[in-house]
């Protein structure tokens, strides 16, 4: 199989295992915030593939997301779309410039801040149009409710893509799926 050809195969795998991630992961956490893990195999893949992985298998598993199991349609899609490119395309541009398993760990803790920081703006002007509230209320809501479940999923996100690193460069090595084969 030629080359393009692999790489091609292996976003449609990631986008596969992101999307089952999910689908089959969704846990309530703060009002009718869901936590899942789909960023974590979205970022893995950036680190292996590069930004532009991320950015592209972001895009069409938010996509599928919107038509399937999303309760929230276009705006859904924007917020899904801009928080998992906001996390893992920031920790596989970093991990680019520095490809050793300290750039990675950097990289996924930049994503974590910086997709904090990008969702609490999002929230702040996105979410009381699909919430039905007032700016004011959802204001109120950035820090008791938005600001938690973000660090609670970016952290998660940035530790077990951490963990699931090194095994999975390994496995995609192995499979001779990585990038430079």
């Amino acid at each position: 199989m030629n080359r393009k050809a692999k790489n091609i195969t292996t976003l449609a795998m990631l986008c596969a295992l992101a999307y089952a991630a999910a689908a089959a992961g969704r846990i309530p956490l703060v009002l009718f915030l869901k936590y899942d893990p789909k960023d974590i195999v979205i970022a893995i893949g950036g680190l292996l593939f590069g930004p532009l992985a991320s950015f592209t298998t972001a895009l069409i598993v938010s996509f599928a997301e919107m038509f399937t199991i999303s309760e929230t349609g276009v705006l859904g899609f924007l917020m899904n779309a801009v928080s998992s490119c906001s996390f893992a395309c920031t920790a596989a541009w970093i991990h680019k410039k520095k490809r050793t398993f300290p750039g990675a760990v950097t990289g996924l803790l930049c994503g974590w801040l910086c997709m904090v920081f990008v969702m609490l703006c999002w929230n702040y002007f996105i979410a009381p149009i699909y919430m039905g509230y007032p700016r004011e209320a959802v204001a109120e809501l950035l820090i008791s409710a938005f600001l938690p479940f973000n660090l609670i999923k970016g952290g998660l996100n940035a530790g077990i893509a951490m963990i699931l690193y090194k095994p999975a460069v390994s496995a995609f090595r192995h499979a001779h799926l990585d990038k430079t084969t």
